[in-house]
């Protein structure tokens, strides 16, 4: 949420409490593409990933 005070986290709490994107927009006086920017960011957190690690490495 570029240039707000608003948290990725505020937009997925009220996305997950079933809110709209149109209503959280309004609400939050952000754009409808900074409600589906939280969503890919969430997409992204939320990916597998695979570090290899080497046994006895410090």
């Amino acid at each position: 949420m570029r240039g707000t005070r608003v948290m990725v986290s505020v937009i997925l709490d009220n996305l997950a409490a079933r809110e709209t994107p149109e209503a959280i927009a309004a609400a939050y006086h952000v754009e409808l593409d900074d409600v589906q920017a939280a969503l890919l960011y969430a997409a992204e957190l939320a990916k597998e990933r695979v570090i290899s690690l080497t046994v006895g490495a410090v």
